[in-house]
């Protein structure tokens, strides 16, 4: 069986996760290990802002998914599905358990259910990137919420690689984007467990979580990017909060405006995260919201073992 913790952004879903993979031996009779679906968490050298698991926590309990590309690489989500699955065999087969965490919701898809990515057109996908550049990103994105209003509100305006590949599969397959996406059948048995709080509390978290970035040396971790190439990259650069870290090291905005607007763009991603997931009928939801982790995770215990 493998073990699947969703949600938002500051939600709560890696301690839960790590909780959880702590206590496996005890309330299983086996041991388990982490597979990350963050999209960008797949990037070395995006730590901070992407907050992935301490060394400390990677040293208790053995991660997967993490740290595996160059910020100069392609990432995609069927190259994610591969590998990540590879990776569930390969623990499965240790007699470990699997315990999946993320709210990257197409990673999370593409990871646990029966799903097969239509393929890609090169010259496509170029004159509309080349079409991007002429009518902008917002004038892109429209033209996606007329052809497909589901896909436009799981992506970022500014997120035109992706964008660009939903109007692709839609020119490809003369379908919308989501209409490539099968119903909610797992591949594996599996169990989903998702961590919900009250959106006030969620904003305070984002705050919080905000200012200890910056506080502990996001900045520092940008800059060093930047000076990789990180603006030019095809995937990385996209990554919530980077680019307004960017725009304050090259003085375009002042430490506080920059702050500022990587909490605005980590709310407006917790919203896209909330309306994804909650389609999705599987999902057992844990309400978080005033509670302690260890309250949370003997909940997920009890759902958990409800489903086995």
């Amino acid at each position: 069986m493998m073990i699947g913790i969703v949600g938002a952004t500051a939600s709560g879903k890696s301690s839960l996760a790590h909780l959880l993979a702590l206590r496996a031996p005890h309330w299983m009779g086996q041991a388990a290990e982490i597979i990350s679906m963050d999209a960008f968490a797949l990037y070395r050298g995006m730590d901070i802002g992407t907050a992935k698991p301490s060394a400390r926590e990677q040293s208790e309990i053995p991660h997967h998914q993490i740290d595996v590309l160059s910020i100069e690489e392609f990432a995609s989500v069927a190259r994610y599905q591969r590998s990540a699955r590879a990776d569930a065999d390969e623990i499965s087969t240790r007699n470990r358990i699997p315990i999946a965490v993320g709210g990257s919701g197409l990673y999370v898809r593409a990871l646990f259910d029966h799903i097969e990515f239509p393929g890609t057109d090169s010259a496509v996908r170029e004159r509309i990137s080349e079409e991007a550049q002429t009518i902008g990103a917002e004038a892109l994105h429209e033209r996606l919420r007329t052809l497909d209003p589901q896909a436009a509100e799981a992506l970022h305006p500014h997120n035109i690689r992706r964008v660009v590949r939903a109007l692709e599969v839609i020119e490809i397959t003369g379908k919308p984007f989501t209409a490539t996406l099968p119903s909610y059948d797992f591949v594996r048995p599996s169990v989903l467990v998702g961590i919900r709080r009250d959106l006030a509390d969620i904003d305070s978290r984002i705050d919080e979580r905000t200012d200890t970035m910056f506080n502990v040396g996001f900045v520092d971790e940008v800059q060093g990017l930047v000076e990789r190439g990180f603006a030019d990259t095809p995937t990385a650069s996209k990554a919530t909060g980077y680019p307004s870290v960017v725009r304050y090291i090259r003085g375009e905005w002042t430490r506080e405006e920059a702050r500022d607007d990587v909490a605005l763009q980590t709310r407006r991603l917790v919203r896209r995260q909330i309306k994804w997931f909650r389609r999705d009928p599987r999902i057992q939801w844990i309400d978080a919201t005033g509670r302690s982790d260890s309250e949370v995770c003997d909940e997920a215990v009890r759902r958990i073992e409800m489903m086995r």
